[in-house]
């Protein structure tokens, strides 16, 4: 199917009004400005070897002009697909907008996708040219390629391993940059770039994201340029950042919120953007970068937690008194903040050693110049967002899909209650359907299901509401509160209807417990299946002189079990008593994104586990 067909299917096209940021609308036009605004100020920095190399404004442009115009030779035409399958660095970005300005339609494979997942992306977008980080993702793209008939190129980022490597089709980054820089001395060749970028219209497909496949094969969501420049213009109603602040991208960017965090959003605040070397030095880079903005989901934040815990137990006395004591002077101010109260003053002794203690607390994890720390895609636990304000940072919940560019509401600074993923964004529309559904309309609202008409007329109706399947409830200041998928609700043989997610974020709160799910769908009480934290609960054991030979046997001890028994039975008494866990079982395997059971976002498949672990499941309902 074509890209006119896709974009005829868009039942928003004929009565969405038009917006704009900064007189533009299109995102092309907006990163056009602001190069030239900013042409010598830094856009991005990327830690190369251990050290930080910056990258201009200026140079950012020259390079995604670079890249658009040897794609632009290579023949590729507006509304053809281009696809990068490579871990968050500059590149990434080049490639993005380089397609943004000629109208190309661009795509992300997350990096630990299989071949099969590779080639159903590839395929599904039709991608003509396959941008791909190293030798470990060329192999994947060239086992698929057979399959994938309009794809013409792969570009290879990195040369290590494939010295005297050789294949018509096949090129190297480096190669194909300095083509397109050859171009651009050509003032025909720069003019068509211009030419492009002024040929995008606010309808247009800017990109596809993919969903991360929950339920299925993930459905390429067609994003248009409207939907962007739209989250571009109240950017910063939510997000309190200057130009020239400091981000960290860590999280996908083939996933909305980086795509949005690291790309786009710049564009509207003049963020610095911050690429770690790799995946596992973020927490270090964190430290080093001391960045003013972070989103990311709870399970991160919870890491942060986890370290944090891990760290206290190793100090000395003097340092734990001083912690445990700024944590209990602040209690009564906390719970009085979440409660809308106004705080009590605390005296000079008591803030001096708050500020010694969680002051360093923030330092520790570099969260000391923090301005906007934001959160979603997932239920928070209460007792983080308490822990957050205890050490200074105010942790605000927001709620946003792929289909919706990003946040649709979010809670606004110094508002932070717990249970509320916050108030409508501007220009946002956000009501209740049938089963508490929630159903948000805007002009950040996508355009449809790429290739799928019949999943589009599904997620949006004929008035151009998106239902969301989630449900959820909206309070009388506006606060929206979600309770679950409206798929995921169990309901007992009992009939009592339960939201699972609730009790597994209280759960996995417990620094010894990674994830959970909770079972009991038409049965007559509810258990869960728990994945432990592999650190805090070696840590544990090696503290116990507990014996155990690999991580499966550690799941197996007696004191692991114990452990768990008793952080299951501290949260019980926080919920009525039809939604307490009767039973559980550890999953005695370290699940990673290339297992089925999760998703590359990290997100449990519920029917994978329910599948996969009958058996085991079944142990703990013997009648």
């Amino acid at each position: 199917m074509n890209l006119a067909m896709n974009v005829a299917m868009n039942p928003l096209t004929v009565s969405t009004p038009q917006v704009d940021f900064l007189g533009e609308t299109t995102p092309a036009r907006v990163f056009r400005r602001r190069c030239q605004e900013w042409a010598s100020q830094p856009a991005m920095r990327r830690k190369h070897r251990g050290l930080w190399q910056t990258v201009t404004w200026a140079q950012y442009y020259d390079h995604a002009r670079a890249v658009a115009l040897a794609l632009r030779a290579l023949g590729l035409q507006r509304g053809e697909g281009v696809c990068v399958l490579c871990e968050n660095r500059p590149e990434w970005l080049y490639v993005d907008m380089a397609a943004q300005c000629l109208g190309l339609v661009g795509n992300g494979i997350y990096p630990t996708s299989s071949p099969g997942q590779v080639h159903h992306i590839l395929a599904d977008s039709g991608a003509r040219v396959l941008f791909v980080e190293n030798q470990e993702q060329l192999e994947k793209a060239l086992a698929v390629r057979a399959e994938c008939p309009a794809l013409v190129r792969i570009v290879v980022l990195d040369r290590e391993g494939l010295r005297g490597f050789s294949d018509p089709d096949v090129e190297f980054f480096d190669d194909f940059l300095a083509r397109g820089q050859a171009l651009a001395q050509d003032a025909a060749q720069a003019q068509a770039f211009e030419q492009g970028i002024a040929a995008g219209q606010p309808g247009d497909v800017a990109f596809l994201v993919y969903t991360s496949g929950t339920t299925g094969q993930p459905k390429g969501a067609m994003i248009l340029n409207r939907n962007v420049v739209f989250q571009l213009s109240v950017a910063g109603d939510y997000i309190g950042t200057a130009p020239g602040d400091k981000s960290v991208s860590f999280l996908p960017l083939c996933h909305i919120a980086e795509r949005m965090g690291s790309v786009y959003n710049p564009l509207a605040l003049g963020l610095i953007v911050h690429f770690p070397e790799n995946a596992g030095t973020v927490f270090n880079d964190l430290r080093e970068v001391a960045p003013h903005l972070v989103f990311a989901p709870p399970r991160f934040w919870e890491k942060m937690y986890s370290q944090v815990d891990l760290f206290m137990r190793d100090a000395i006395a003097p340092a734990r008194w001083a912690y445990d004591a700024a944590r209990r002077a602040q209690s009564p101010d906390i719970e009085a903040r979440l409660r809308g109260q106004a705080t009590s003053s605390a005296g000079p002794l008591q803030r001096l050693l708050q500020w010694v203690a969680l002051r360093n607390i923030r330092i520790f994890l570099g969260l000391q110049n923090i301005k906007t720390a934001l959160t979603g895609a997932a239920p928070v636990p209460p007792d983080l967002v308490r822990w957050y304000l205890g050490t200074g940072i105010e942790l605000r919940e927001g709620f946003g899909m792929t289909e919706t560019t990003g946040f649709a509401t979010a809670v606004p600074a110094g508002q932070v209650r717990l249970g509320s993923a916050g108030v409508r964004a501007p220009g946002t529309e956000v009501r209740l359907g049938a089963e508490q559904e929630i159903l948000v309309r805007g002009p950040h609202v996508f355009g449809g299901y790429w290739n799928l008409p019949e999943k589009t007329r599904e997620a949006l109706d004929e008035e151009g509401w998106l239902h969301t399947g989630d449900c959820g409830e909206i309070d009388a200041q506006g606060h929206l509160c979600i309770r679950d998928r409206i798929k995921d609700i169990l309901i007992t043989s009992g009939g009592k209807n339960i939201t699972p997610s609730h009790i597994e974020s209280l759960l996995k709160f417990s620094p010894y417990i990674t994830d959970a799910v909770v079972i009991g769908d038409g049965r007559r009480y509810l258990t869960c299946l728990v994945m432990i934290d592999q650190e805090h609960v070696a840590r544990y054991a090696q503290e116990r002189q507990v014996p155990y030979s690999d991580f499966a046997s550690l799941t197996r001890t007696s004191e692991v079990v114990g452990l768990i028994r008793a952080e299951i039975e501290r949260i019980n008494p926080q919920l009525a008593r039809v939604e307490q866990v009767k039973d559980f079982r550890i999953i005695g395997e370290l699940l990673t994104a290339e297992d089925e059971e999760l998703t590359p976002t990290m997100k449990l498949k519920r029917k994978v586990i329910a599948r996969k672990y009958a058996a085991l499941i079944d142990t703990m309902y013997p009648d």
